[in-house]
């Protein structure tokens, strides 16, 4: 019998006031997986975060964190959820050994070799209170406050904010490290994509509170591309109708394009506005995300069946 899902969401939406911050988001996520969620600031991401661990409650729809719904998590279910809040909040006037002593004391499986081993691989010392230290050594503390109950479901809000390149790379190595044990899941928000390029098998995109795609890295960097047509002897043509464009931004001499599933209709397009020469570009997952989301230039949302990058046709 297959397990149930690390993660499901069915038709979340939440309202602040008259506002909208998450629109019918349904989702799931396997058990075994690193799966990034991105999107703008604003975009929904952390309200949804909040929700699946009880933090908020839904204005409609529910969320199920390891079989168990959101909204009556038991002190056993939370035993085996590591939680990663952004910012990397911590109790100040804790040194780091009281901080370990106070996290354990909520867990029968804390693991204090984890601890200390990650402390140790940021350098923490044992007195250090927790106010003093760097944002690299406050999310290494908080890591290992995370990680030492041996969860098999993680959750990090944008772990790597403020971190520089040394301490995201340790972040990075220990997210995988996590993953070692078959059936531990990751779900982790960021702004730095190429961190999300680099560990995850799946991601979801969100946009003002709507799920835009769900796909691997993969095919989501595949469906987003850039033609750029080259005018010599006339300016490029300013009316134009081509089916996928998000944005477009014009020169003198150039018209560059950038689109959502091209096909043959979109070459066809393309080869009525008379260039006289195409240049395409496949792009990487931070230069499709800026130009799938992004508000540059002329920008529309267009999928295949009026369903995001990822759904089931």
């Amino acid at each position: 019998m297959k397990p149930s899902p690390a993660i499901q969401i069915n038709h979340l939406t939440k309202f602040f006031g008259t506002r909208c911050v998450v629109n019918d988001l349904s989702l799931e996520i396997e058990r075994g997986t690193i799966f990034g969620f991105l999107g703008r600031n604003g975009a929904g991401k952390s309200t949804t975060i909040r929700t699946l661990l009880g933090l908020q409650h839904p204005t409609r729809g529910s969320t199920q964190v390891l079989g168990c719904d959101s909204q009556k998590l038991t002190p056993e279910i939370r035993e085996r959820i590591g939680y990663l809040a952004e910012g990397h909040p911590v109790y100040g006037w804790m040194r780091v050994e009281e901080a370990e002593k106070f996290q354990a004391s909520f867990f029968r499986n804390w693991n204090r070799e984890v601890f200390w081993g990650i402390a140790k691989h940021f350098n923490l010392r044992e007195k250090a209170r927790a106010g003093n230290l760097s944002r690299g050594e406050r999310a290494g503390l908080c890591l290992a406050l995370a990680l030492a109950p041996e969860p098999e479901l993680l959750i990090l809000d944008d772990p790597a904010l403020g971190l520089d390149p040394v301490a995201r790379n340790s972040l990075l190595q220990l997210m995988l490290y996590v993953t070692r044990s078959e059936g531990r899941t990751i779900l982790f928000s960021s702004h730095i994509l190429s961190d999300v390029e680099r560990v995850a098998d799946k991601i979801a995109v969100m946009d003002n509170g709507t799920l835009r795609a769900c796909c691997s890295v993969d095919t989501f960097s595949k469906s987003i591309s850039m033609v750029t047509l080259h005018y010599k002897n006339q300016p490029p043509p300013e009316k134009y109708a081509i089916p996928g464009l998000l944005q477009s931004f014009r020169t003198a001499t150039t018209l560059v394009l950038t689109l959502v599933h091209s096909n043959e209709e979109t070459a066809k397009a393309i080869e009525s506005l008379k260039p006289d020469a195409v240049e395409t570009m496949d792009l990487g997952l931070e230069s499709s995300f800026v130009g799938y989301v992004g508000d540059r230039g002329e920008k529309s949302f267009l999928f295949k069946n009026n369903q995001p990058i990822g759904a089931k046709e």
